[in-house]
């Protein structure tokens, strides 16, 4: 019974895919809500990618530091390692699952009340397609700014190094740049931006439909974030897997 169930929630969401992504009926329209989506799901998300990766990148550099560096290995390892983190999984997956906690509950909640108001049915009734003007430009939204959050999520994790390295003397600056430096592969910044990609569209059409096809209440708004929530999340583990087999 649960894999039939998980089978007709697929088809659901398939369904609802495929009414969403026809052409806008109004384009002006659609790019005022898709340049208001860029601010408040990507743009308003900067603050706390920049917070959170900013401290993983000193704790990193901190644990590497203290744990694995020996007489043995090479000076430069902390940062290596460290960068080898931020580029291959933390600034792309990691990040992505951080995300999915701020960003989907928003849209799942968002659309998930506006169902249960009958806003979603006062858009049919006028003849709008609900599903292509209030979930597309969230995803074309989220899609669109996360490789720019992942980048800010690079560039902050690195600067966490560097305070350790500044503020705490865990490691020699000098030693830390060459390891940043050392051996670097430029498709690592490539294969994290396209797998934020893939994630950032699992976020935005998981949540949106959880919140679209709610029904009842308030509760039931708030169980679908919960549900949106960690749908994604496990999605974006899966994802992960196989999407570092096929770019690696």
């Amino acid at each position: 019974m649960f894999v039939f169930n998980r089978i007709a929630t697929f088809g659901r969401y398939l369904e609802l895919m495929g009414k969403t992504f026809s052409r806008p009926e109004r384009m002006r329209m659609f790019f005022k809500q898709y340049f208001k989506e860029l601010s408040q799901l990507g743009v308003d998300s900067i603050g706390i990618v920049l917070l959170i990766s900013f401290f993983i990148g000193a704790v990193i550099c901190i644990q590497i530091k203290l744990n694995i560096q020996s007489p043995w290995m090479p000076r430069f390892t902390t940062g290596y390692v460290t960068r080898e983190i931020m580029l291959l999984e933390f600034s792309s997956s990691i990040m992505c699952l951080i995300l999915a906690g701020k960003v989907g509950s928003n849209i799942a909640s968002e659309i998930g009340t506006m169902r249960v108001t009958q806003q979603v049915d006062a858009l049919e009734i006028m003849g709008v397609n609900s599903a292509s003007f209030l979930i597309l430009p969230k995803i074309l939204g989220l899609v669109t700014m996360m490789p720019f959050l992942v980048a800010f999520s690079i560039s902050a994790g690195f600067t966490g190094a560097y305070a350790t390295s500044v503020i705490g003397n865990v490691i020699n600056m000098e030693d830390l740049t060459y390891g940043l430096q050392h051996d670097f592969t430029e498709w690592y910044v490539w294969m994290g931006v396209i797998k934020s990609l893939f994630f950032a569209f699992i976020i935005s059409s998981v949540s949106a439909f959880y919140g679209y096809t709610v029904e009842g209440g308030s509760f039931e708004v708030g169980k679908s974030s919960t549900d949106a929530v960690v749908s994604s999340s496990v999605l974006i583990l899966f994802a992960d897997v196989i999407l570092t087999q096929i770019l690696s």
